[in-house]
């Protein structure tokens, strides 16, 4: 091996051992500083998500906390990312960190059935088809979406309102066309149009709700 060979080889396996290139310190700062301004703009967003939204979480908590003391259940829906969320969700029901367990399905789970659904069917379909064989009166349905334009979310709230479930929803940007449903009876906005701190905020606004949910219940516990 010639030696620009095994410089370059030499390189490849052990990069820290040759010169690098020098960062101008304003990039350096600006990576330092980025992290803090994108959480500083989701804390900005937290608060005004409460200030909008903050009695209408607590009624919507109550809501829920009945529809658990009926022996209703939760099924969460949502594509993606907000298919993570909707799984976080019914996980922190089903093993809560504190509280008793609750009954709750993650609509998105069954790979065969989404999948079977999306190919027979439509995949606008993949959820109203499942709230049909799932979805009893007094159960809850919650969507997660970022864009709130997602139209088998729709048809799936659209369906569950039809059906006697109570419905909630948490969007980004203008809360689009969930927001302006009438099947829907709760939506939650985060006025943003960052998908990545749309998410960070609905991860916070449905562990409070799923908290005060667990409250709720507790107190009643607690005073029985």
């Amino acid at each position: 091996m010639s030696d620009t060979g095994r410089d370059a080889f030499s390189q490849l396996l052990y990069p820290m051992l040759s010169p690098q290139p020098v960062v101008d310190p304003r990039v350096l700062r600006e990576l330092a500083e980025a992290p803090l301004l994108k959480s500083a703009e989701s804390n900005r967003l937290r608060t005004q998500a409460f200030t909008e939204h903050g009695e209408e979480l607590i009624t919507t908590a109550g809501e829920v906390a009945d529809s658990f003391r009926g022996g209703g259940r939760l099924l969460a829906i949502g594509n993606g990312g907000s298919a993570t969320s909707a799984a976080d969700i019914v996980a922190e029901l089903m093993s809560p960190y504190s509280g008793q367990p609750l009954p709750a399905l993650c609509l998105t789970n069954d790979v065969a059935v989404v999948t079977g659904v999306a190919n027979d069917v439509s995949f606008d379909d993949v959820f109203l088809r499942q709230i049909i064989a799932f979805g009893r009166a007094g159960d809850v349905v919650v969507a997660v979406s970022t864009s709130g334009n997602s139209e088998n979310l729709i048809r799936g709230l659209r369906e569950a309102h039809r059906r006697g479930l109570r419905t909630i929803a948490t969007c980004g940007y203008d809360g689009g066309r969930i927001a302006r449903e009438t099947s829907v009876d709760h939506c939650f906005v985060v006025r943003s149009s960052s998908v990545h701190r749309i998410q960070e905020v609905q991860m916070t606004l449905y562990h409070l709700l799923l908290e005060l949910v667990q409250r709720a219940l507790a107190e009643e516990t607690i005073c029985a």
